[in-house]
């Protein structure tokens, strides 16, 4: 998560008062659409809203329109509140109109610029509206987050083993997780949410999430590994794409972790430099928390030598090349035959 748009979103609500126009932008659809929320919410009261709140889409409006809705009068209120949503599809001619407003803007409108998933940031309107950026929320900041939504917006608790199991299943995606998270403080009536509360509502246990299933990897167990593959298969979120992108990272740091043993790091200090390097790389597909994913790989290393890791990785471009190719192969065929060169490469024995 952009922590800069979040410390922007903060200030901004603390002090109630607002800049003229703001660029709310960046990957996380979930976090853009509570920041414009929120901004709404302290800008406007509930009663106000009907008579002084415009939301609007990008390719609905032409300069006229924009013109028409920027300069109407508060009704009974401070301010009013223009929503423009999918900001990236703005055509030049109403871009030019906003920019121009925005060098002079009006006092009494609070202008929300929310730009769409993916959408390049406009650099123009950076430069003119206060920018808020969120980010996709990084693996180590998962579950902070779902703490945090469980006991202020569901008013209850969820212990560290069932956010564990919840984040393995659903991953980043806040909507998802927003979703799930409802539905377990609705099964426990507003009591702590547990891990069995987790298996029961969202279909998965443990032993049966991605983290899992790169543990196994990691730790070259070919016959457990390949149990996993249907239920991991089966987890929303997670496709076989997905789990090709996580190995190719949990193999790169193994290789990165093979380099600093070689030159002499000694294997207890090696966790703790992988959770460093994290913190560094910042937004790396690590597939689970971070610190799950850096004790894995240190347990995990001495099963590991330069040959290996490199025939891992020509696996792994392989079965990215026969996933692109999906008419020759099913993603449960393509991952099983990665799981079988991973963990059998370099003539390793099978682990029991």
């Amino acid at each position: 998560m952009s922590s800069a748009g979040l410390k922007t979103l903060t200030d901004t609500l603390k002090r109630g008062s607002f800049d003229a126009a703001y660029y709310i932008c960046g990957e996380d659809d979930y976090q853009k659409e509570n920041a414009a929320k929120q901004l709404i919410a302290s800008a406007l009261g509930p009663a106000m809203r009907d008579f002084n709140l415009d939301i609007r889409r990008a390719q609905d409006m032409d300069s006229r329109s924009f013109d028409a809705i920027i300069s109407s009068i508060p009704m009974m209120a401070e301010r009013r509140v223009v929503v423009i949503r999918e900001a990236g599809a703005l055509r030049k001619d109403i871009r030019k109109t906003i920019e121009r407003y925005l060098k002079t803007p009006a006092p009494d409108v609070l202008l929300l610029l929310v730009e769409a998933s993916g959408g390049k940031a406009d650099k123009e309107i950076t430069r003119l509206a206060t920018m808020m950026e969120f980010d996709l929320l990084s693996a180590d900041r998962v579950p902070r987050w779902i703490s945090h939504y469980v006991v202020t917006e569901l008013k209850t608790t969820i212990t560290p083993a069932a956010i564990d199991l919840l984040q393995g299943a659903v991953g980043n995606d806040l909507y998802q997780l927003v979703a799930e998270l409802d539905k377990l403080a609705s099964f426990t009536n507003g009591g702590e949410i547990g891990e069995e509360a987790v298996a029961a509502i969202v279909g998965i246990r443990r032993g049966e999430t991605m983290a899992d299933l790169l543990d196994a990897i990691a730790r070259r167990n070919v016959n457990q590994a390949l149990e996993m593959v249907d239920h991991v298969l089966g987890q929303p979120k997670t496709t076989a794409v997905s789990v090709v992108m996580a190995l190719a990272t949990q193999t790169v740091a193994l290789g990165w972790g093979r380099s600093k043993l070689d030159e002499g790091l000694p294997l207890a200090r090696l966790q703790s430099e992988y959770v460093d390097l994290l913190k560094r790389l910042g937004s790396v597909y690590t597939g689970r928390a971070w610190g799950s994913a850096a004790s894995a790989w240190a347990s995990a290393m001495p099963l590991w030598e330069r040959n290996g890791l490199q025939q891992a990785l020509d696996a792994l471009l392989a079965a990215d090349m026969m996933l692109k190719e999906t008419r020759y192969s099913s993603e449960d065929q393509v991952l099983t035959t990665l799981i079988l060169a991973m963990c059998l490469a370099d003539e390793h024995e099978i682990a029991a």
